[in-house]
């Protein structure tokens, strides 16, 4: 064993690692790899056309998500005839190559791929973990290294259960301190992106240490580490704690006994060694976080609801300053004003960044008793259908419903409108999402990436507002 301090990064792919091809490459060993519709059917073409068969099916899990309807007027869901083929192909594939864990437009444990790992325990401190979908960085909250991948590479994993893999360099986010004045896990993510920067992390993986890290409840720690991706990073990791193990132990039934306690023991181990060597660090103190809205086109053109809006001439990068200007120009947002007040006409609270049960409930104790504003149309389109059960159990739906919400089924809805949740050119949206790019929720739409509590709040009062608003009312 080397004794050169080694980061959690190095220490999972070390372990992971089945053959060192050079010196920046490795045939890497994945754990889990889990599909969409989306993404997949190359790759089951290409194994067809090879005459392959899945090497492990019992480590693949496949899901529809990205292209299906979350209305509840058409029991069959999928009425569109191009979004049906990809729904059956995907669920040919899996019969078809011996994949038991398929979940289809009617399944009781549909949703979006990220929360339906998380929901049934699968995703384990020190896997390694695959996905054809960029959010894929969500598991690192759990201690596993995850991340996306593109469709040759799920062909290979299919074929193969390995990636030949180019390893990524080491970025530590030291977060200090406790979050304060309101400000969410949300938040803290788009405080961090804007200190980082879009591009700040470029083929790093990023570790979460810190206080306030420890602090984050597990679904909070996802919202960190699937928006790490917008950083430009490769993947996001925060080590597993007790918090992460009990959270496997509550959602992963069968695992219990010697099984459990060997899960344990070797999280102990999975952990960054004293000295190791980080090639960029970052310091971020917790109590700084204010409740943030992106005003641009990329995630990591956030501010605070309450402060002026940048001057694109502020920047001295060039490719920031001519981001700012497109953005603001995209937006219809001038320097030097506030978000704080910016009318806004539709609500989303959805999508894998923000759709859990904590999350609804956070958002429904603040429309209790409130009613959307005029003119808002709002949505909840909730992460799973187990979510959806659960919140209904709660009775939430009712919370929403009352407040003039949309209750939907699960999907990835209008984070992508990849299918029929479109907004119309012009519509400004406040959204529970990760992106917010041009055209994203539709051509000409505008989104603002917030909290579900800010969701909520700005749903009552038709504008762009933070909770505080509400309940100090």
């Amino acid at each position: 064993m080397s004794s050169i301090a080694r980061t959690l990064y190095q220490k999972i792919v070390d372990s992971h690692t089945v053959k060192r091809i050079d010196g920046n490459t490795v045939l890497l060993y994945c754990d889990i790899h889990f599909a969409n519709e989306y993404t997949s059917p190359q790759a089951f073409a290409g194994l067809r056309q090879r005459k392959l068969p899945v090497f492990s099916p019992d480590s693949h899990l496949c899901v529809v998500d990205h292209i299906i309807p979350t209305h509840d007027e058409n029991p069959r869901r999928i009425v569109d005839e191009a979004s049906a083929r990809q729904a059956q192909t995907l669920e040919k594939n899996c019969r078809d190559f011996g994949i038991d864990a398929f979940y289809g437009a009617n399944d009781p444990g549909q949703g979006i791929e990220h929360v339906v790992m998380q929901e049934q325990g699968l995703v384990r401190p020190g896997m390694v973990v695959i996905c054809g979908d960029s959010h894929t960085t969500t598991h690192g909250a759990m201690g596993a290294l995850s991340f996306g991948i593109g469709t040759s590479e799920i062909e290979h994993i299919l074929a193969t259960q390995t990636l030949v893999y180019r390893m990524a360099k080491n970025m530590k986010i030291n977060i200090t301190g406790r979050l304060t004045n309101g400000a969410t896990a949300k938040d803290l993510a788009l405080a961090v992106l804007r200190m980082v920067s879009a591009r700040g992390a470029l083929g790093m993986v990023v570790e979460y240490t810190g206080e306030a890290v420890s602090q984050l409840s597990m679904p909070e720690r996802m919202t960190l580490c699937n928006l790490t991706v917008e950083q430009g990073a490769r993947g996001a990791l925060i080590a597993p704690d007790e918090k992460s193990l009990d959270w496997v132990l509550e959602h992963a039934k069968e695992l219990s006994g010697e099984e459990a306690q060997a899960m344990r023991e070797y999280a102990r181990t999975l952990k960054s060694d004293e000295g190791a060597v980080y090639d960029k660090t970052f310091e971020l103190d917790a109590g700084s976080v204010r409740v943030m809205s992106t005003w641009g086109t990329s995630p990591d053109q956030a501010i605070e609801l309450d402060r002026p809006l940048p001057d694109p001439e502020s920047f001295s990068d060039p490719i920031e300053k001519e981001a700012a200007r497109r953005g603001l120009a995209y937006q219809g947002l001038q320097p030097g004003q506030t978000l704080k007040g910016t009318p806004i006409q539709h609500v989303f609270i959805g999508s894998c960044t923000n759709a859990r049960l904590p999350d609804l409930i956070a958002a429904a104790e603040i429309l209790k008793g409130h009613h959307v504003a005029a003119g808002v149309r709002a949505q909840v389109v909730p992460g799973s259908m187990t979510v959806r059960r659960q919140a209904e159990e709660m009775g939430l739906d009712r919370i929403f419903k009352e407040a003039g919400f949309e209750w939907r089924k699960s999907g990835c809805s209008l984070c992508l409108a990849m299918n029929d949740d479109v907004l119309t050119a012009g519509t400004r949206c406040a959204s529970t999402t990760n992106r917010n790019f041009e055209g994203r929720q539709g051509r000409g739409s505008r989104t603002h990436l917030v909290s579900p509590q800010t969701a909520a709040a700005s749903a009552i009062k038709g504008y762009l507002c933070d909770a505080a608003e509400i309940s100090g009312e």
